[in-house]
């Protein structure tokens, strides 16, 4: 059957359950039928109007069903905080949502939460879904003809439809985002990770080293011979091992003081926790972070009882309370020693350098960090964790740390340290190594107050040690074209499966490769670790 036939009823039904699955191609789609003589204008139009204002209302009933969930993750001063800011301004949100990609269900779902002016926020996402659906559709109509004639002349009429309905779609998404500073902004970087491989997502990263991977599988006979690279260490240090216990190990004038608080009752938690203060005579502010996390995640710097509180109602599972080190430097130092080697040596030091933004009495937090050409690359981690000051000015000169822990994915920045290597450091980490049972290669993260002092070998205090599968995070060093990085993470690799093959000669077994799926399978899926770190 012809389009051009189609019943008018049958396409405005379509259209209304195609906004469903997406709004923008929908109506583009709409727009490119009328432009081409194949679909009535009008039933489209009704049809994705239709669509639209009844996805934004369910988007508003989504948030008023879990309206008691949502404030108490919240919390009432936010939430209240929240409520006064829709209150004056609903009508331009839901207005600038409509137009502005990405900002639409956080608002719409958050102002059903909120519960208020229901019936105002309705007439407001009717007017918005009025303004933008003629406006998109309208405007395909009219250009689509135009733009698909040439397109026919080398792909065919079928095709040339379809690739100009792609790039409509991209213009509407791309279009909106270019009105805003911010939306530039984020262009920009999405367009700058392209080649800033420091920000590419850690599977892609990986992908090349697979084929590395398999040929030191075959060259040391084993798919998981680095497992047994820290016997001492479970599975050598891949997921879920328990920090205390690790720097339970070390010398106790190396490692920050330290207490693990277990799961259980709330009030059974905090109360060890102010018994541990007490008796230990520990002042605010403290660490606390998940005995068994990775990658900073969940790492918060509490100031009180009240906040340590919360932290632990949210962290169900063993969290790890830690007296704050100052700094204000930190580096990761990554050792190794060879299986019957009397000395072992420092792999690499990762120098890191934490984000900040100086305020200039103009603009708002957010808009500084979306100017920084840097920050902007991680945007959405520094303003969900500054979530509540994302709109305050910073007065001119105030500076405002985006954050604590010394993780790359949490906005730290790291840069080769191989100019702080020296024998004297080299041989205090070498002389902790070894206090850790059975333990030959892994990461110390560390924390000092004087560069010469930490050169050394003195004055440096361990926050961490991670195991078989910690990074050289050197290698993220923005200075580093591609090739060095992967080249250090293949040296890195090697020494792990040479370690771990002579472990299992000393009689030592990894772990099976459905060992290693187990393991890694009951940790992401029985952890619950709230993902906002300080």
């Amino acid at each position: 059957m012809n389009l051009s036939t189609v019943d008018p009823w049958h396409l405005l039904v379509s259209a209304f359950f195609g906004t469903f699955v997406s709004e923008d191609l929908t109506c583009v789609a709409v727009g490119l039928l009328a432009a081409t003589g194949q679909g009535g204008l009008a039933a489209g139009l009704a049809g994705c109007f239709l669509g639209i204002f009844v996805s934004d209302a369910a988007l508003w009933a989504v948030g008023r069903l879990a309206q008691v969930k949502a404030r108490r993750w919240i919390g009432p001063d936010r939430f209240a905080g929240m409520e006064r800011w829709l209150d004056r301004r609903l009508g331009a949100a839901v207005i600038a949502a409509r137009f502005l990609p990405g900002t639409r269900l956080p608002l719409y779902v958050t102002a059903g939460a909120i519960g208020r002016r229901g019936g105002q926020f309705l007439l407001w996402t009717f007017v918005a879904a009025l303004l933008w659906t003629p406006l998109l559709v309208l405007s395909v109509a009219l250009f689509g003809a135009s733009a698909a004639a040439p397109l026919r002349q080398y792909f065919g009429a079928g095709p040339a439809v379809a690739l100009l309905a792609l790039v409509m779609l991209g213009l509407v998404r791309v279009v909106p985002r270019m009105m805003s500073p911010a939306g530039r902004s984020r262009l920009a970087a999405r367009a700058a990770r392209l080649w800033r491989w420091e920000f590419w997502p850690a599977k892609l990263f990986y992908l090349p080293l697979v084929p590395y991977y398999l040929w030191l599988s075959v060259r040391y006979r084993g798919v998981t011979v680095w497992t047994a690279a820290n016997p001492g260490i479970p599975a050598g240090g891949v997921v879920g091992e328990s920090k205390a216990e690790i720097l339970a190990a070390l010398p106790e004038q190396y490692a920050v003081p330290s207490l693990l608080i277990r799961p259980g009752a709330i009030g059974g938690r905090i109360a060890a926790l102010r018994d541990e203060v007490a008796r230990r005579d520990w002042r605010f502010p403290l660490i606390l972070k998940p005995d068994a996390g990775e990658r900073g995640v969940g790492v918060k710097k509490v100031h009180d009882f009240v906040v340590a509180e919360k932290y632990l109602c949210g962290q169900p599972d063993a969290v790890l309370a830690q007296q704050y080190h100052p700094g204000p430097f930190e580096a990761g130092v990554f050792y190794y020693r060879l299986p019957g080697e009397a000395r072992g040596r420092i792999f690499s030091i990762t120098d890191k350098v934490f984000p900040k933004v100086l305020g200039d009495g103009r603009s708002t937090l957010a808009e500084l960090i979306w100017a920084h050409p840097r920050y902007r690359m991680q945007a959405d981690v520094f303003l969900e964790r500054h979530a509540g000051r994302a709109s305050e000015i910073l007065a001119a000169g105030e500076c405002l740390p985006l954050a604590l822990a010394g993780n790359h994915c949490q906005g730290t920045m790291f840069r080769d340290g191989a100019h702080l290597i020296t024998p004297e450091l080299e041989a205090v980490i070498d002389a902790i190594a070894k206090r850790v049972p059975a333990f030959y290669v892994g990461r110390f993260d560390v924390r000092y107050a004087d560069v010469a002092e930490f050169r050394a070998g003195r004055g440096l205090v361990i926050v961490e040690l991670n195991g078989a599968t910690a990074e050289s995070t050197n290698i993220y060093d923005p200075s580093w074209p591609l090739w060095r990085a992967y080249r250090t993470l293949m040296r890195q690799w090697r020494l792990l499966f040479r370690i771990g093959a002579a472990n299992c000669c000393r009689g030592n077994r990894p772990v099976s490769m459905l060992g290693l799926f187990q393991l890694l399978r009951e940790y992401y899926a029985g952890r619950t670790i709230n993902p906002v770190a300080d």
